[in-house]
């Protein structure tokens, strides 16, 4: 990936996160312009954690519960929940203003720590260093196909072998959403040199991108990385054009 693309993954998520972090995070269209409660936030966080510890336990998967990475962790929605079942995790994200916003609002959990990782990879993290590795609604905002597929196979690296990696990623989107038009107007206006802070409160414009890969593209690509998917759990709409894929995956 070429790193002025992710200089400019950078700098737009720093945008988003100082207008409206939570909406970032976890964009329900009732909860834009600052409409986020906070305990509600992180409540979601909570249910979250605990339906994927359930899956966990059913899939026997991961057998150590010593560390986890929660990867574009934002301000630790799902951080802090981890921490409940982990004796430390590791929270990264691009932006600088998720992760102050992260130590500040978990400063009570010392087993969290948050880091910026503005890099396409997970480079200074040893092999094999993690139990669990999660990350959802991060992957699809990627800036390109190789990207997801670079961190994905970090992921991997850096996954123990009977560890587990779960991710989200969008299996196809429609072409409305394909073509991005929210994001070009925005960059197009921020081009002409409009703040950020009116594109977003006053005309509801932010720069978040949206990407895709097929099931079978993702899995062969895992398997290449001597990764093993356990479970594919897939949500569709047919009358919008979207399905989207939860991955189980383990090394052993």
């Amino acid at each position: 990936m070429r790193q002025e693309a992710l200089g400019d993954q950078q700098r737009e998520w720093e945008e988003i996160a100082r207008e409206d972090a939570l909406w970032a995070i976890l964009s329900y269209s009732d909860r834009k312009f600052g409409a986020w409660d906070r305990e509600a936030f992180f409540q979601t966080g909570e249910a979250e954690i605990e339906e994927l510890m359930t899956h966990a336990r059913e899939l026997g998967r991961p057998v150590g519960r010593t560390s986890a990475l929660d990867f574009g962790c934002g301000v630790g929605r799902l951080t802090r929940a981890l921490s409940q079942h982990f004796d430390s995790c590791l929270g990264l994200d691009i932006s600088e203003t998720m992760v102050e916003g992260g130590r500040e609002l978990n400063a009570d959990r010392p087993g969290c720590i948050f880091e910026v990782n503005a890099q396409p990879n997970l480079e200074g993290i040893d092999d094999r260093s993690f139990d669990l590795i999660f990350t959802r609604i991060v992957l699809q905002h990627q800036p390109s196909r190789a990207a997801i597929e670079g961190y994905l196979g970090e992921f991997v690296r850096t996954l123990k072998d009977d560890g587990l990696l779960v991710f989200q990623l969008p299996s196809a989107i429609p072409l409305s959403i394909r073509l991005q038009p929210r994001r070009r107007v925005y960059l197009l206006l921020r081009r002409l040199g409009f703040r950020s802070k009116f594109l977003y409160w006053k005309l509801g414009l932010h720069p978040m991108r949206m990407r895709h890969i097929a099931k079978a593209e993702v899995t062969a690509f895992l398997e290449s990385r001597g990764a093993r998917v356990l479970r594919v759990e897939t949500t569709t709409d047919p009358s919008y054009g979207f399905e989207d894929s939860v991955y189980y995956v383990t090394k052993s």
